[in-house]
């Protein structure tokens, strides 16, 4: 694979004890990529390797935990509530991945590139955060307890109402789109006077396969009834939420929406979640969302009330079917663009003519790939967490996206940086500093040589 990461300066936070380790992360992962090369002892040093990498990481949690603790962290809580869920969820899926493959290449290289993805971006950011240099992603998350009590009491509802065995795919679902999705916006005011914003989302096949089968209904698609159903289905879920935990302590509800897709992206753009989690109910995906208690004040979307209720389902449904056909008959691409700039300038220059999807980072692209299988990727090269090479070696590693084709959007178009990535077979190469009419002419050039 030659895969290195090197260490740069931008990874110091300026705390000792905690460079020294990611640093010395850096380098046992380095050795496991050189041992992955060696086809033979390459499953007992990988064995090896990877037992000396998880140790190391989890001193590392431990040394941390006790720093932050020791200079009176506000977030360490929060950044515990990380580390368990790396080291309890993500690290266990990724070692029974490697006992069922036997250590098979793929599998190896899956795991070192979510490891190295993993601590890029929870140095950039979380780490970061430490210092006092940028604000935690999830400061707003519930504590540790009542998250893990949400996540279980939704399970349970899941299987309760539905009969689903739900998994949890994301514990920090960022609002990627996946499927053709439902957006469905609750407003709830508490004893203490306070709102809360819950936003369920719902795979139109899910909505189809459960509420829809419960009433007996004779259709593949959503309709009128189906959307009604879906509404007090909904709410009833909240309600049985409030009930099961009593520290949820919603009173009213004081408005209902339901959601564009770009308003609903709108909430994840401005708004930190205290919740956001994503599950697989084997039927489709469903998340559950909340934000309290900041509550967007315009432009979320008509209320519903018992006087208009019909005219805005028709709207709504007239305006998916409408945007189902348009889309239907659209190439998907994928901008993934740390800077929001580039992104929603992507997305003026190609939303005619394709459907767009946006990412602002390594893991919200791979999300938004496995749930939402776009027809290209144009893949910033230069992004601050894991870059483009790092994040096009996890595309890579998966089968299923080997053949993905990928352009990268870059600031410089160098011989190093090409040979960097030309194992990985890139599709091609766009400068930004392109004119947008000359970036939109070589995308339909490449769509047109495709279908041609």
């Amino acid at each position: 694979m030659n895969n290195q990461f090197i260490w740069k300066d931008e990874y110091n936070i300026g705390v000792d004890i905690i460079d020294r380790e990611h640093k010395r992360l850096f380098k046992i992962i380095n050795k496991l990529f050189a041992f992955g090369e060696e086809d033979k002892k390459s499953q007992w040093a990988c064995q090896e390797g990877i037992k000396y990498f998880k140790e190391h990481a989890m001193k590392h949690f431990s040394e941390e935990e006790k720093y932050m603790s020791s200079i009176g962290y506000e977030g360490l809580k929060t950044h515990m509530h990380i580390h368990k869920g790396f080291r309890e969820n993500t690290l266990p899926a990724l070692e029974r991945e490697l006992e069922r493959s036997n250590y098979s290449g793929d599998a190896v290289d899956h795991f070192l590139g979510v490891c190295a993805g993993w601590l890029l971006g929870h140095t950039l950011t979380e780490d970061r955060a430490i210092t006092g240099e940028k604000d935690s992603t999830w400061a707003a998350l519930l504590p540790e307890e009542e998250h893990k009590a949400m996540k279980q009491t939704i399970c349970q509802l899941l299987y309760d109402m539905f009969q689903l065995e739900s998994q949890v795919v994301s514990e920090s679902y960022g609002g990627e789109k996946f499927g053709k999705g439902v957006y469905y916006r609750l407003v709830y005011e508490t004893k203490q006077e306070k709102k809360w914003e819950i936003i369920l989302v719902f795979e139109e096949k899910l909505l189809v396969n459960t509420v829809g089968r419960v009433m007996g209904l004779q259709t593949n698609k959503l309709d009128t009834m189906l959307i009604n159903a879906a509404r007090y289905t909904a709410q009833q879920f909240v309600g049985r939420i409030h009930d099961l935990m009593p520290n949820v302590d919603l009173d009213e509800m004081l408005e209902e929406n339901l959601l564009t897709y770009e308003q609903f992206r709108e909430v994840f753009e401005r708004e930190k979640p205290q919740f956001s989690m994503l599950f697989d109910t084997g039927e489709g995906y469903f998340s559950y969302c909340v934000i309290a208690p900041h509550l967007l004040n315009s432009g979320v979307g008509t209320t519903i009330n018992a006087d208009n209720a019909m005219n805005e389902i028709g709207d709504y449904l007239a305006k998916r079917e409408i945007e189902t056909e348009e889309e239907s008959q659209k190439q998907r691409i994928l901008v993934v663009d740390d800077s929001m700039t580039i992104r929603q300038g992507m997305k003026e220059l190609f939303e005619k003519d394709y459907e767009v999807l946006l990412a602002k980072s390594g893991a919200s692209a791979i999300r938004s790939i496995t749930l939402e299988r776009p027809d290209l990727v144009l893949l910033d090269y230069e992004m601050p967490v894991c870059d483009g090479r790092q994040v096009l070696e996890m595309i890579r590693s998966e089968d299923e996206f080997s053949d993905l084709p990928v352009f990268f959007l870059t600031g410089r178009v160098d011989q190093e940086s090409v040979k960097k990535v030309i194992s990985l077979k890139p599709e091609g190469y766009l400068s930004k500093y392109l004119k947008p009419e000359e970036i939109k002419k070589n995308v339909d050039n490449y769509f047109k040589r495709k279908m041609g």
